[in-house]
């Protein structure tokens, strides 16, 4: 399979994440910074008409069907006529679970390249809306920019951030985000904050304790990092980050980094390598 079939699937971290309240229905009310990474995972589409939907691998343990990648398709399914379908290839890099947006971002690209793909013509924010009703998180990756967030995540206001480089490592720990935000002692009072007045030093992740206490080894991990550079959970966990103005200054780092964590190198990216996919296969599309 040439390298041109594969979307990219990029990871985000979370430069905070506040809890201001709750909603009647449940769920949370955040403000919270997206920044995208220039790495993630790869998925590639093989269309057809006979409206098939198939995937590999399959992960372990989770059944095709309640894959995010497969649910996209479905939602998009509706949405094309004829019907058409794909057998979709996923190479998974960013680890389940790590609150780095795997499934999420992967649920985007399949909406986002699935839209192109078959032509169902629906605009960037039709997709976002079929996105949120996968997960809070997918909205922003299909909108495809670093940006603040309110709402539980869907109300996006794009950012021209910095473009730092990260050290992004993984305590491989597993954090359910259900029983994180439904933790009695999660705090639910925090300060809105003007999108204006944002800064890193005054800023944190509502989360964090909460995580720290119930998994040490997340304690552990950014406790080791915070030495080197400014660090902090990403989401709900069990990822977290350091912060580096270059790249050689993270790659020293994640060196250093003890065997018994995973890490990686990204950079802080404005614009969604996703998009950047979108733009060349459209420029290409236009040239034939």
């Amino acid at each position: 399979m040439s390298l041109d079939k594969w979307w990219p699937s990029p990871a985000k971290i979370n430069l905070f994440l506040h809890i201001l309240g709750r909603y009647d229905n449940g769920y949370h009310q955040l403000q919270t910074l997206f920044q995208l990474l220039d790495y993630g995972d790869s998925l590639a589409f093989e269309t057809n008409d006979t409206g098939q939907l198939t995937l590999s691998p399959s992960i372990n343990g989770v059944d095709d069907e309640d894959n995010l990648i497969i649910k996209a398709a479905r939602l998009l399914q509706k949405k094309s006529s004829p019907l058409k379908g794909a057998h979709i290839r996923v190479k998974k890099v960013l680890p389940m679970g790590g609150g780095i947006g795997g499934g999420s971002s992967n649920a985007a690209t399949t909406l986002v390249a699935l839209n192109y793909l078959w032509q169902c013509g629906l605009s960037t924010a039709e997709l976002r809306k079929l996105g949120l009703t996968l997960g809070a998180d997918v909205p922003i990756f299909v909108q495809g920019c670093s940006g603040f967030a309110g709402g539980v995540g869907e109300n996006i206001h794009p950012a021209s951030l910095a473009e730092k480089w990260f050290l992004v490592a993984n305590p491989n720990v597993h954090v359910s985000t259900a029983q994180i935000f439904s933790e009695p002692s999660l705090p639910r009072n925090t300060p809105a904050i003007s999108w204006h007045d944002y800064n890193f030093e005054n800023t944190h992740n509502d989360c964090q304790t909460i995580v720290c206490n119930q998994h040490p080894e997340v304690a552990k991990l950014l406790q080791w990092l915070v030495h080197y550079a400014p660090s902090r959970m990403t989401g709900t966990g069990a990822c977290v980050f350091s912060v580096f103005d270059n790249e050689l200054a993270a790659r020293e780092i994640l060196k250093a980094l003890p065997d018994k964590w995973a890490g990686f190198v990204a950079r802080g990216v404005n614009t969604s390598p996703l998009q950047e996919k979108l733009k060349h296969v459209n420029e290409a599309s236009d040239m034939n």
